[in-house]
């Protein structure tokens, strides 16, 4: 038995009336995502990034040469707010892991880059972040993993299917699957 099994047992008790099926189910996923994201937190830690300044710059490296976006991608593909982007964006500026310059094909317009610095970081830190990803599903086979993932994608999808974008993502936008621990 889980911790979870054991606060179920007590709604039963208290509650016979009550189908608490569901929140076993939600209660095991945020106790694995508080997990999961702590290890996580922990390795970004380590390099002096936060999740949220290793997701900028994830964002910036996968979507490819010249490893650079304008802060409206960046804010669809983070989905957060502007002032939040600043933020993070001011930030990694004065580390000197990106830089702001003038978009090329958009002279009124502008683009957030890795710097070489950032880029080599990025580069270190992506392939961390994966051996740590292996390590921590490692505990699911191969074909239970390959169900999970089908079926959180098909529960996803309801729920995302209402939030996609009301527009094309522009040119420049990396092709994202899944922010959240990718």
């Amino acid at each position: 038995m889980d911790q979870v099994d054991h606060i179920l047992a007590q709604w039963h008790s208290a509650r016979p009336d009550l189908d608490v099926g569901p929140m076993g189910t939600l209660g095991r996923l945020k106790r694995l995502v508080d997990h999961l994201s702590a290890e996580l937190a922990a390795l970004y830690k380590s390099y002096n990034l936060t999740p949220a300044s290793f997701d900028v710059l994830a964002t910036l490296r996968r979507s490819g040469a010249p490893y650079a976006l304008s802060p409206s991608s960046l804010i669809d593909w983070t989905m957060v707010t502007s002032g939040t982007m600043t933020n993070r964006l001011d930030r990694l500026q004065a580390a000197g892991l990106i830089e702001r310059r003038a978009n090329p094909q958009d002279g009124r317009g502008s683009v957030v880059g890795l710097t070489p610095q950032g880029f080599a970081l990025i580069e270190t830190v992506i392939a961390a972040h994966v051996d740590t990803q292996h390590r921590l599903i490692a505990g699911l086979p191969e074909a239970v993993r390959a169900s999970f993932d089908a079926q959180l994608k098909t529960w996803l999808s309801a729920f995302e299917q209402d939030r996609a974008p009301h527009h094309s993502p522009a040119p420049d936008s990396p092709r994202r699957l899944n922010e959240d621990l990718v």
